[in-house]
């Protein structure tokens, strides 16, 4: 997928250092993405241990809301590298926001610029997860789990329980593996919990949709605010009321984007925002009831 650059966007980063943070190969997907755009020179500090935030497992809580992890963590990457440019990621897992029934991935991606006062944010959400769990004392039952979890491509955790962190093996990727770890914690505690490990670098599936989220993040700062020229001009909110094209009857769907600059405060709105003047009948609460 290629973007046309936008080249006040890139007097802005260009030829700048750019720090990612996190200890889970992100940049692996965000990094050749950047530097494409923007010319930026993209690095990772790994001395800064994210996991300190918060771990997808909970043997570390996660104290702070998904957003302020995210900013945390790009400042705190910033500070520990002398570095006037950031950008990270955070991730959450669980029933879609809008569809409700079916498990979602989130993921929030965030540039930080201390040079320009700048702070956005892309989000992502996908249906695509192999997210799962499963507790069992039978070798049988979790190898289905681990070929259903797309196992060994993405990788397992094993501890005794859900809530139990005696003992935890993270990033198992191999079939002996799985069957050692099993038998040690099945021998010692009587049951195995497994679940998906969902650390970045251990499952491609997220990994593409950390990828989709750096896309979003790469429209928002090639959007340019037409009154101050700064990057992020986007939309903030929008109005239904789009007319059915049977009825005419306003539906659910956004008649107008809402675009806002958090530089300089300017909004503007944007009729039609899906390139269409009317909505299909079955999506009309008049003709569908």
């Amino acid at each position: 997928m290629s973007m046309k650059k936008s080249p006040i966007s890139k007097s802005i980063f260009a030829n700048r250092e750019l720090v990612i943070a996190g200890i889970h190969g992100k940049e692996a997907v965000i990094a050749p993405l950047l530097e494409n755009e923007f010319s930026v020179l993209c690095f990772t500090n790994k001395k800064f241990n994210t996991d300190a935030l918060g771990t997808f497992t909970g043997d570390i809580p996660r104290d702070l809301s998904p957003m302020d992890t995210l900013r945390q963590k790009c400042i705190k990457v910033m500070e520990w590298s002398g570095c006037t440019l950031g950008v990270a990621s955070e991730g959450t897992f669980g029933p879609h926001p809008q569809i409700g029934l079916i498990l979602a991935d989130t993921e929030l991606v965030m540039l930080i610029d201390t040079e320009n006062n700048l702070e956005i944010t892309a989000r992502f959400i996908s249906t695509s997860t192999n997210l799962a769990s499963c507790e069992t004392n039978d070798f049988d039952e979790l190898k289905k789990f681990a070929l259903n979890a797309g196992f060994p491509s993405h990788a397992l955790i094993l501890r005794p329980a859900e809530s139990d962190y005696a003992y935890m093996k993270k990033g198992i990727c191999d079939w002996m593996t799985l069957l050692s770890e099993f038998h040690r914690i099945d021998v010692q505690y009587g049951k195995v919990y497994a679940e998906t490990d969902m650390r970045a670098m251990m499952n491609p599936t997220r990994m593409e949709v950390i990828q989709s989220a750096t896309y979003e993040l790469i429209k928002k700062l090639k959007s340019i605010c037409p009154e101050c020229t700064m990057p992020g001009f986007a939309v903030c909110d929008h109005k239904p009321g789009l007319q059915c094209s049977d009825c005419g009857f306003p539906t659910r769907t956004p008649l107008l984007h809402i675009y806002k600059c958090d530089c300089c405060g300017h909004t503007e709105e944007k009729m039609y925002p899906h390139n269409k003047t009317g909505e299909d009948p079955m999506y009309c609460d008049h003709c569908n009831p």
